[in-house]
């Protein structure tokens, strides 16, 4: 391997390495905390949230990020040992590289289709890493000059002469080491849902945080909205989809919340859930199919579970097995916690609700979920805990001082 095309690839297996652990850092957080938002989600379109918790973020139940970390932790000691090594090892290094990449390169090809046409949403960590893989696959594919078909046979050499190098194999152990480590204590799917006991805890506003927070909420213009709030002193509005990971992450973060609320002043905060699914089956205002394939099916599914009584355990089964939702799945838990079997013959009848809800938010403006209207303030997106808490503090103050 020439010095100018070990450095290059260094630079592309670095690029794909940093961008890898800062994949893995957010997809941690995001399962830790389901307040968290990352500096990568901007919007619907441009959110690592939404591609980390859909089906796609994980493979046989390990991160795709972690995966990703592994994958360019091996290639950059690749690069690192064909630039270094003095053995006939080295040589081989670049075809060694291009065979990786090659494999890299399909699986970006696989994960981006996922993303730009399955999701329609891009996380732009992902972007960097696949950056990474066709860059090396680009500059190690012209300093290749070693049929694949030899690979085995010369791969199986240089592992001899590696079992031989103390060093190298003492590297190799460690990093297989510590791979296993973070595959075990990665969190995995549904941790957030126990982190609303957390939230309780969470540390309250400063009064002078207080006091600008209340300034700011004040001074929001109200929408009208036509929902009955009963004997409710403040009502909260969530434009809602089943199928979207905010969505998730305020449901569990807020749970604790609403608990309060409900102990301490029965009664007085009232939450009513809109639909507002991002699936243009029942969604004219979504192009191109929407992100989540399944969100219509979802909201029928929890109004048929209603009906029932068992709108909560609904709603908490579609939350914590939102990365594998489908049609075929939807039915069969509404099966077993409802026990609804008319889905299909009832599904023309109750999507008109849906279609209504959606109506009322493209009314409003909404465009986006999950949208909360706290007393017809609008939030786009979720407050922080401390912050939701404090709106409707504030709300519940001023409807028992009349003001």
């Amino acid at each position: 391997m020439t010095k100018n095309t070990g450095r290059l690839a260094l630079l592309f297996t670095l690029v794909g390495l940093i961008a890898s652990i800062a994949a893995a850092y957010v997809h941690y957080h995001v399962l830790r905390d389901p307040g968290y938002t990352s500096f990568c989600d901007v919007n619907t379109t441009f959110s690592c949230t939404e591609v980390y918790q859909s089906r796609f973020g994980t493979f046989a139940g390990v991160p795709v990020a972690l995966i990703g970390v592994l994958y360019f932790v091996v290639t950059t000691l690749l690069v690192v040992g064909g630039l270094r090594s003095t053995s006939p090892a080295r040589d081989h290094m670049p075809s060694y590289l291009f065979a990786l990449s090659t494999i890299g390169l399909a699986v970006v090809f696989y994960l981006g289709y996922a993303s730009f046409f399955v999701l329609k949403a891009v996380c732009l960590i992902c972007l960097a890493t696949y950056v990474g893989v066709i860059g090396l696959f680009i500059t190690t594919g012209s300093a290749s000059d070693v049929p694949m078909t030899r690979l085995p046979r010369l791969a199986a050499g240089d592992l001899g002469r590696l079992r031989r190098n103390p060093l190298a194999l003492g590297v190799a152990v460690f990093a297989i080491a510590m791979a296993g480590a973070a595959v075990a204590l990665f969190p995995h799917a549904g941790v957030g849902s126990t982190v609303s006991a957390a939230a309780a805890t969470t540390p309250p506003l400063a009064s002078s945080e207080e006091s600008a927070f209340e300034h700011w909420f004040s001074e929001q213009p109200r929408a009208a909205l036509d929902v009955p709030r009963g004997e409710a002193k403040v009502l909260v509005v969530k434009f809602n989809d089943y199928q979207c990971p905010p969505c998730r992450h305020a449901y569990e973060t807020y749970k604790s919340i609403y608990e309060k609320y409900a102990s301490e002043h029965p009664g007085a905060v009232k939450l009513v859930y809109l639909d507002y699914p991002l699936d243009s089956s029942c969604n004219d205002n979504v192009l191109g199919g929407g992100p989540h394939p399944s969100a219509c099916d979802a909201a029928v599914a929890v109004r048929l579970a209603e009906e029932k009584g068992k709108k909560p355990e609904m709603q908490q089964w579609l939350f914590d097995n939102q990365p594998s939702l489908s049609g075929a799945s939807i039915r069969e838990a509404l099966k077993e916690i409802a026990n609804v079997t008319n889905f299909d013959a009832r599904y023309p009848e109750v999507i008109k609700l849906v279609k209504a809800d959606i109506a009322r938010g493209h009314q409003l403006g909404v465009h986006a979920t999950p949208t909360f209207f706290i007393d017809g303030v609008r939030i786009e997106g979720a407050l922080q805990p401390q912050y939701f808490d404090a709106a409707i503090a504030y709300e519940l103050d001023h409807a028992k001082s009349g003001k």
